[in-house]
């Protein structure tokens, strides 16, 4: 599968941003529910926290969704 590039103009984004930003979740409330559901993987790893900070090269890995690599701009 191919990896999605998103581009940062700052340090960090967290995992919550990420999915209402990418359209996997339709407003911010949701990630909470999204991430108890899914099993989202951050570099591998599972994580359900959506305050997670997110940085240039981590990579995050959805169901259903292609992975997508964090990059700075």
């Amino acid at each position: 599968m191919e990896t999605k590039t998103i581009k940062i103009d700052r340090p960090f984004i967290t995992l919550g941003q990420l999915l209402k930003e990418e359209g996997i979740i339709p407003t911010g409330g949701a990630a909470k529910w999204f991430l108890k559901e899914h099993d989202v993987r951050v570099n591998n790893e599972l994580d359900d926290r959506r305050g997670r900070k997110l940085y240039p090269e981590d990579v995050v890995i959805i169901p259903e969704h292609e992975p997508i690599m964090i990059k700075s701009k």
